[in-house]
């Protein structure tokens, strides 16, 4: 059975199980970096936000000898996870008044995406671009959001500039910013970290910056945190607890890792590392790009072979 036939099995059990009145349908997306991935809508009765579920590595347990029944029984598991248990408004969204204080934005690689840009407003940033979401839910399960076209711009007869300006507020506020040494980072993703713990090891609200050579910036979501690495405040903390100049190695859409300028590790050697990163441990569509930068707490800039962007003042 190819992955095709295996995502149409699935679908077509779930929908004769009819748990709870849960309907799945197939999907195929367009994702980050223009690549496309098939998988499962999963429609709850009444809830009108409807999780999809891709279903690769649930394709990769059924060519180790699972059977569909157990694959289904195990998908059905992570949608209790992760579902919704109210609806959203659709109708705010004809409204600008009533969704600006939910807009916020992402950053993503611009030329992994040019065919996407064409359609939506955004804004570049070195060799990224800043492009903005309705956010809709954002918990540590994840987020839910909704990308904002042109057309939608259109409709809210608004600007960019008016986007970016309700973005860069409500991005700090709604997604605020993490910052934690690569050892405190490993133990959380292998479950070791407690929950008790990770505020006062966030060396946003601490300061302290440990001896760590490497540190992991993101959100609370973890949900394309990377964004946290224009967050001004955030330069300008981290820039003061490691009393230097910082680099910033684009790890995935999610995180970035800063090394201190006097870590001894070149320019070089970290952008081999974030290929080698790229190339091996993330999916396609996670990658933000293959540059280091380089913040200057001097001239307040991000800096990439030559170019600068200047950190905007911070605002209330």
């Amino acid at each position: 059975m190819n992955y095709t036939e295996f995502v149409h099995a699935v679908e077509t059990m779930i929908n004769q199980r009819k748990e709870g009145g849960l309907k799945a349908t197939v999907y195929t997306a367009v994702k980050n970096n223009d690549t496309r991935r098939t998988g499962v809508i999963l429609e709850t009765p009444g809830i009108n936000l409807s999780p999809t579920i891709y279903l690769e590595e649930f394709y990769e347990s059924y060519l180790g000898g699972k059977t569909i029944n157990e694959i289904v029984d195990e998908l059905l598991e992570t949608y209790e996870k992760i579902k919704k248990d109210e609806s959203w408004d659709y109708e705010k969204i004809f409204d600008f008044q009533k969704v600006r204080e939910r807009i916020v934005y992402r950053l993503v690689n611009t030329e992994k995406n040019e065919q996407m840009l064409q359609d939506v407003p955004h804004r570049e940033i070195l060799d990224l671009s800043l492009i903005y979401y309705v956010l809709l839910d954002a918990s540590e399960k994840g987020t839910t959001a909704m990308l904002i076209s042109d057309r939608h711009m259109d409709q809210w007869k608004t600007t960019e500039k008016i986007l970016w300006s309700e973005a860069d507020r409500n991005t700090r506020r709604l997604l605020m910013a993490e910052c934690f040494t690569m050892q405190y980072a490993m133990s959380e993703l292998l479950g070791a970290a407690g929950k008790e713990a990770r505020r006062e090891q966030n060396l946003l609200e601490s300061e302290e910056k440990g001896e760590d050579k490497m540190y992991v910036l993101s959100n609370r979501a973890r949900s394309n945190g990377a964004a946290c690495m224009i967050y001004p405040y955030v330069l300008r903390m981290m820039g003061d607890i490691l009393e230097e100049d910082f680099y910033i190695l684009p790890s995935s859409i999610h995180e970035v890792i800063l090394v201190p300028a006097s870590a001894g590790i070149s320019v070089a050697e970290m952008e081999k590392m974030v290929c080698e990163i790229n190339e091996t441990q993330v999916p396609e569509e996670e990658i933000l790009g293959s540059h280091v930068y380089r913040y200057s707490r001097k001239n307040k800039t991000i800096s990439m072979g030559g170019k600068a962007y200047q950190v905007k003042e911070e605002t209330k």
